[in-house]
């Protein structure tokens, strides 16, 4: 199975700087990984003409539990799909802390993703305290287990809080644990599914670090936040 190199753009990128973040990715050449970038919903549609007849695949950020509504700030799994996403990221921890969002939302969510033909790639992952009081199995199984719906056909990325943004990153002992520990409670509670499901890693990724992270076994991928800014750091990713 290919392993997926996701881009998380976040608040970044106005239109100038979408262009310059994505042309460059045209120029990739052959990768035996795939390709994914997540712009912010603003620059989705541009970011799928530049990328149009590439590779590489782009997707949201987030999206809301219903098709349409009253709902003033939000965006529909229905509304990234027209646009050109093709996956969209579900319970970043960023937004777990920052907006409250909760598993059973993320499992809502999730549905809606898939009810619109997005992949969702749900993130779990424990915070320094939760580490350090050896509760790292329990919170993530906890979310595992609220925010993936029955029959869940996605992707899961695996991000301790503590290195996401921090330039703290896992040990390789730390991610193969982890990735070990989620492999297992997909197969549990999926089956045969749950062997082929991509288990992403993200967290501090760079270029430096990109090739021993990805060799962990269960690793089936990255979910990079800063270093997808640069093209060239991301590519460099992409080819570690």
């Amino acid at each position: 199975m290919r392993q997926l190199i996701a881009g998380n753009w976040k608040m970044h990128g106005l239109t100038a700087e979408a262009a310059a973040i994505a042309t460059p990715l045209l120029d990739a050449g052959a990768l035996t990984r795939d390709l994914l970038v997540c712009p912010p919903a603003t620059q989705i549609a541009a970011v799928v003409r530049i990328l149009a007849g590439s590779p590489v695949a782009v997707g949201g950020q987030d999206c809301h539990t219903e098709t349409h509504g009253a709902h003033t700030g939000d965006i529909s799994a229905a509304m990234l799909r027209d646009a050109g996403a093709r996956f969209v990221i579900l319970g970043h921890s960023e937004r777990r802390q920052n907006h409250g969002e909760s598993d059973a939302l993320v499992r809502a969510k999730t549905l809606a993703a898939v009810a619109a033909g997005l992949t969702p790639i749900v993130c779990v992952g424990e915070t320094d305290a939760e580490r350090q009081a050896g509760r790292e199995s329990s919170v993530v199984g906890g979310q595992l287990t609220g925010s993936l719906p029955d029959g869940f056909a996605g992707v899961v990325a695996y991000e301790p809080v503590w290195a996401i943004g921090t330039g703290r990153t896992a040990t390789e002992a730390d991610v193969a644990a982890m990735h070990l520990f989620i492999r297992q409670e997909l197969v549990r509670r999926f089956g045969a599914a749950g062997e082929e499901t991509l288990i992403l890693y993200g967290g501090s990724v760079r270029p430096s670090n990109a090739a021993s992270l990805l060799a962990v076994p269960h690793v089936g991928g990255a979910l990079v936040g800063g270093a997808s800014l640069k093209a060239e750091d991301f590519l460099g990713i992409a080819r570690a």
